[in-house]
């Protein structure tokens, strides 16, 4: 089998941190590299966090470049639920790895390029705002040709946002961004609230989380236990929603998941209702689809996915 070619778009983040884990020990990806961006928190912060993730799960061998460090156009907002950190209370040790050189928005231009050349397109993983891959298409609009498709965390269609009345974190930290990127032709998987919201990750599940997964179950823990946003009125138990770790799953996994093709639509003029993402169902706009959005998700199964894959850290061959 050959591993499916992804570059990861991220802004660590707790769940994000839960998506770079449990990717590292997917044989089924080639991660050519990570990109992180601002976002939950500020780029040096996402910086910091990413490096030190790939170090918790063996992954040194993963390039690190640095992402825009704000919004194309408004003033940058910050993550609500990681803590000061973007980790929650957890400490992981100072990075030894290093970021590369070369710039995010540089790495993907080069690598969607060539992509586009040799025929091996490239799966973009979007886990938080889309600032680095609309600078990217902006700057060079060819490169879509290498993208075979994006998977994205991010928007609210029939659920209510997670930030606004109307807006889901991740689309209203950089609406123009979101805007461009759908606007672009590429190929998108949607993993909205609609989707996230549906995978609670309980104080059971933590539990059982800890006990498989080896040499990080502490650290595994401490972000998990951290995610419990206690509030049984919006997500029918306790826990937190397993938002960005569900593109990792959706790659993995497509038939646990369902979609359905429509128009989306991103506000980024109006303040009331900027970041909103409006998903044109039914044909009204007369525009072609550009998005599939999943709508359902076996919740049971993707949880079964993690606690395998995050398993293989108590296992000696894992790197």
């Amino acid at each position: 089998m050959t591993a499916l070619p992804i570059i990861i778009d991220c802004d660590p983040g707790i769940d994000d941190t839960i998506a770079l884990l449990v990717a590292f020990v997917s044989p089924e990806f080639n991660v050519l590299g990570i990109t992180p961006v601002c976002g939950n928190q500020p780029l040096e912060r996402t910086m910091r966090n990413t490096l030190q993730i790939c170090e918790l799960g063996g992954r040194s061998d993963v390039p690190v470049y640095a992402g825009c460090f704000r919004p194309l156009l408004r003033d940058p907002i910050h993550g609500q639920f990681h803590g000061k950190t973007g980790l929650g209370n957890t400490v992981l040790p100072d990075p030894v790895k290093m970021a590369e050189e070369k710039s995010a928005v540089d790495f993907m231009i080069e690598s969607f390029e060539a992509a586009a050349v040799n025929g091996q397109r490239i799966t973009v993983c979007c886990l938080g705002p889309l600032t680095n891959i609309a600078v990217a298409l902006r700057m060079k609009p060819t490169i879509a040709h290498g993208i075979e498709r994006v998977v994205m965390m991010g928007g609210a269609y029939r659920e209510p946002g997670n930030r606004t009345m109307t807006s889901e974190f991740n689309v209203l930290a950089d609406p123009h961004a979101a805007h461009i990127v759908f606007s672009s032709g590429i190929p998108i998987v949607a993993l909205a609230l609609d989707a996230t919201h549906q995978v609670i990750l309980t104080p059971s599940h933590v539990t059982r989380f800890a006990a498989v997964s080896g040499r990080i179950s502490k650290p595994l823990s401490e972000l998990m236990a951290f995610w419990d946003r206690n509030d049984v009125r919006r997500y029918g138990s306790r826990g937190g929603p397993l938002h960005d770790p569900l593109v990792i799953a959706y790659l993995l996994a497509p038939q646990l998941f369902e979609a359905q093709k429509a128009r989306v639509f991103v506000e980024h003029e109006s303040e009331l209702c900027m970041g909103q993402t409006i998903a044109d169902w039914y044909g009204k706009s007369g525009l072609e689809p550009n998005a599939d959005i999943i709508v359902k998700v076996n919740a049971d199964g993707v949880i079964d996915l993690f606690l395998d894959r995050l398993s293989r850290y108590a296992q000696e061959h894992v790197q």
